[in-house]
Formats: structure tokens, sequence, C-alpha cells
């Protein structure tokens, strides 16, 4: 293998003979490394080999943030799952999975705990997913010590729903597509800019919008009914505020549905973050 990158001593993004590019991990694997060097295969310990070389490089630039042992147990997890369900599931939740895993043990870390609104819901019908949750508690505890509650294995489970890519009929997956291009073409033209399809943010939105839309053409929306929170946002990110309404219009129109309050806050802090760097600029 080459070296196309180096994150850091320990992760690098390599090409293998065929020319796919793919991540690997291993004790000193980045070390002082430069592009077209090659690696031995003795100091590599884990290779991620991705769908797309595109998925790659997200992933090499989420570890350029984040500690790689987050990955490390994201893989644990999707393993488990893999053995769970004699199913597909996308690689794309090497990205959602770690990224969510790194969120989780800083909110532990500052002790901010989110409450998940939908944990009996994901019991009662994905029993298999949280099972998975369950056993990424576990995993978690035992690689880092921090021990999260069933709120975090809810959320897990969400996302290995997601990444199932059996099961669910092209109808309901063409409904999600055009539910996720919807709200992301109404902020477009709300704030009037082109969004960075490149960034961990806009690939953040996007999974968000990808659980809610599944969850709202299953008629799964919960509401905590949080006002407090409700009123903060609408007071500190007024614009993005305001966008959230526009969403909530389309999807009474085209929907029949209306957003919670819940899905207001959430969705009024992933198009702040989306559309911060535009305002940055102006």
């Amino acid at each position: 293998m080459r070296i196309v990158k180096a994150i850091n001593n320990n992760v690098a993004l390599a090409v293998n003979e065929q020319g796919h590019e793919l991540v690997i991990m291993g004790k000193g694997v980045g070390f002082q490394k430069k592009m077209d060097d090659i690696i031995e295969d003795a100091v590599i310990e884990k290779v991620f080999v991705l769908e797309t070389d595109e998925l790659s490089e997200k992933l090499m630039d989420l570890l350029g943030e984040i500690p790689a042992i987050h990955l490390e147990i994201a893989d644990e997890i999707v393993n488990f799952a893999k053995e769970t369900f004699d199913a597909k599931i996308s690689d794309n939740v090497y990205l959602t999975l770690t990224d969510h895993i790194n969120f989780a043990i800083a909110r532990h870390e500052k002790g901010m705990l989110i409450r998940n609104v939908m944990l009996w819901e994901i019991k009662k019908f994905y029993k298999d997913e949280f099972r998975v949750g369950l056993k990424a508690l576990e995993i978690i505890k035992e690689r880092l010590g921090v021990q999260l509650g069933e709120d975090e294995a809810g959320f897990i489970a969400l996302h290995i729903v997601n990444a199932r890519t059996d099961g669910q009929g092209m109808k309901t997956t063409v409904d999600m597509t055009q539910v996720v291009q919807d709200v992301l073409n109404i902020v477009t033209y709300h704030f009037n800019v082109v969004l960075d399809e490149t960034s961990l943010n806009f690939t953040r939105f996007v999974t968000h919008l990808q659980y809610f839309a599944q969850r709202l053409l299953r008629n799964e929306i919960v509401d905590s009914g949080d006002d407090f929170l409700f009123e903060q946002v609408q007071l500190k990110y007024p614009e993005s505020f305001e966008c959230t309404g526009k969403i909530d219009a389309y999807l009474q129109t085209a929907h029949h549905a209306t957003l919670t309050k819940d899905e207001r806050v959430y969705l009024t802090l992933h198009i702040h973050r989306v559309t911060e760097r535009n305002r940055t600029n102006e």
C-alpha cells in the first residue's frame, strides 16, 4: 500500500494495488510518512475498505478531529450488528456512528445528558437494533471506562436502523430521499447559499434528516414538549428558527404532518451549524 495522507502517527489514508483508497490504522503507520511512501504490512493492524473513496476521505477528516479509538469502537459495534442480522449494513455507518460516539462521550464528560424521547418506541419496534445498542454500551465501558445510559443505546440503535439496507421498500426509500432533498432546498433558498456538501456539518445534517424522514413516514414522531429549550433556540438563532417554520409549512402541505417542538429545536441547531460558515464569510 502507498500513503495518500497521514492524519497522525497511527492513522493514514492509503491506496492499494487496485487504486482504491482505504483507511489504515496501526502503531506508527503514519509516523513521518509523506505521500507515496510504502506502508509495510507488518505495521498495519486494521484496514477499513469503504464503499467509495469519498467516504474514506470523509472518515479521514473526522479522524483528524477525534480520537481514533472511537472508530475502533464503532467497528466493534458494526461487527456485532453484522453477526446479529443477516443483512448488509452500509459503510456510511462508520462515519455517522463514530461521530455520534465521539459526541456522546463529550456530552457525558460535560454532564450534558440528552433524553431519548423515542426510547420506548425504539425498544418496541427495533428490538434487535436496541440489543446492538446495549452491546455498544458494554463495548464503550470496556474500552473507555465510560458508562452511558439506555438513552444512548437507543440513539446507537437508530444508527443501525438507518444503516441497514434490507427490508426497506423502494417507495419508502424514494419518499425519504425526496423529503431530505426538499428540506435541503428550503434551507438553500431561505439563506440564498450553496451548502458545502463536503463538510462534516452537512453530513451530520443529512443524517439527521434521514432519521427524521424515516420517522415521519412511519408515523413515529414523538415530542417531549421541552418549552424552555424551544424558546432558547428561538431567541438565540432566529433566522434558522424562521427557516424551520418554512419546513413545517412544507410538511403540512406535502405530508400532512407538523414539526414537533423537539424537531424544530434539532433542525434549528443543525441549520445554524450548516449555514454558519456562509454567514461568517459575508
